[in-house]
C-alpha cells in the first residue's frame, strides 16, 4: 500500500512540475490561468489520496471545499480578464443615474 501511495505522489508531483513550468512559459495569460487552475486540482487530488491512504474520509470534504474555490477563483480570474471588472460597472446605458 505503501508503494501505491508513493507512486501517487511522484506522478501528482510530475503533473505539479509541468503545470508550473507552463505557468512560466504562458506563452498567454490563458496558459498561465490554466496551469494555476491545474497546480490547484494537483493539490485537491493530492488532499484526497492523502485522505484515502491515512484512512481519513473527512479530508474529502476539505478537497471538495478546495475544488470549489479553485473553480470559482479560476472563473473570477477569467471574468477580470474578459471585462476588466468583476462588478457590473460598465453594463448601464447612457442615459442612467448611477
Amino acid at each position: 500500500m505503501e508503494t501505491v501511495f508513493a507512486i501517487t505522489l511522484i506522478a501528482l508531483g510530475i503533473a505539479a512540475t509541468l503545470a508550473i513550468i507552463r505557468a512560466t512559459i504562458g506563452p498567454t495569460s490563458f496558459d498561465r490561468v490554466l496551469a494555476v487552475n491545474t497546480i490547484g486540482s494537483i493539490a485537491v487530488l493530492l488532499i484526497a489520496v492523502y485522505g484515502f491512504f491515512d484512512g481519513r474520509p473527512e479530508f474529502l470534504d476539505i478537497a471538495l471545499l478546495y475544488a470549489l474555490i479553485n473553480f470559482i477563483g479560476t472563473i473570477a480570474i477569467l471574468k477580470f480578464f474578459r471585462f476588466g471588472t468583476l462588478g457590473d460597472h460598465g453594463l448601464h446605458e447612457e442615459g442612467d443615474e448611477q
